[in-house]
């Protein structure tokens, strides 16, 4: 009965992180998406993107994530990207 159940556990662990990968890939996907629509609209970039970059040019690269992560509610780990996606296309 118990391998039943570890059984049972390990494959709606196995389902759920399928499910969650998958989310993560549509995430992905429409955010690129947004980004094209972005440049072709010429709409503005966000106003935090200045102050981000300044940062960045004065070699403060871990007070960048800090401020972008407070400021637009990132984790470490996307707020680290958004700072790289920002000092690789300036």
């Amino acid at each position: 009965m118990e391998y039943i159940l570890i059984i049972i556990a390990f494959l709606i662990i196995i389902n759920v992180t399928a499910k969650v990968n998958k989310l993560e890939g549509r995430i992905k996907r429409m955010q690129y998406t947004l980004d094209q629509v972005t440049k072709q609209s010429g709409l503005p970039e966000n106003p935090i993107n200045d102050e981000l970059l300044k940062l960045i040019k004065e070699g403060e690269d871990v007070k960048a994530i800090k401020k972008a992560r407070e400021t637009l509610g990132l984790s470490l780990i996307e707020g680290k990207e958004y700072i790289d996606k920002l000092k690789f296309n300036d």
